[in-house]
């Protein structure tokens, strides 16, 4: 299922420059073709990183708490983008292994 437009609270991935596979949560999209993107830990959201949407592959996923928060101007912590990254993470991580897992070589 591929997402057609990027929405505050939406999780991407990088496909572009050193941060290449790395998890993002869109903190701003701006009218120009870029977004504001955070990960809780090495950008955070005081100071988001700058991504072109070309540089970016937008996921199916979007972390609802925080987005509701983006919307009506809540205080989110680092912490908990943080989290909702790695929660996600680790169930893609997951789904991969698993698909990997049963992969036909059984003996």
């Amino acid at each position: 299922m591929k997402v057609k437009q990027a929405v505050p609270g939406g999780i991407v991935m990088s496909t572009q420059g050193r941060d290449a596979g790395r998890y993002y949560l869109i903190k701003e999209v701006l009218p120009n073709g870029f977004v504001y993107v955070v990960d809780g830990n090495y950008k955070k959201l005081a100071a988001p990183k700058k991504k072109s949407l070309k540089h970016v592959k937008l996921l199916p996923v979007r972390a609802e708490a925080i987005a509701e928060k983006f919307s009506y101007g809540g205080k989110v912590f680092d912490s908990e983008v943080y989290s909702a990254l790695k929660n996600y993470s680790a169930a893609a991580n997951g789904a991969t292994a698993a698909q990997e897992n049963s992969g036909g070589n059984d003996v």
